[in-house]
């Protein structure tokens, strides 16, 4: 039973280090999910600017024609 001992030793440490991998791949999973939506959100708001800023000029244009 003795034998027993450091391989059930071993074969938990190994879970544990397992569980701990696990979380940080889980963490820095959910960091980049975080990071890439801030990304997009400030993408939509660029791409919001830009089409207004069309739409003005549109706008100023459409004052030269009439």
């Amino acid at each position: 039973m003795e034998t027993l001992t450091p391989l059930a030793q071993m074969i938990g440490a190994r879970g544990d280090l397992a569980h701990l991998v696990l979380f940080l791949w889980a963490g820095t999973v959910s960091s980049l999910l975080v990071w890439t939506v801030r990304e997009m959100i400030r993408s939509n708001r660029r791409f919001d600017d830009f089409v207004q800023a069309i739409a003005r000029l549109n706008r100023l244009f459409s004052d030269f024609d009439d």
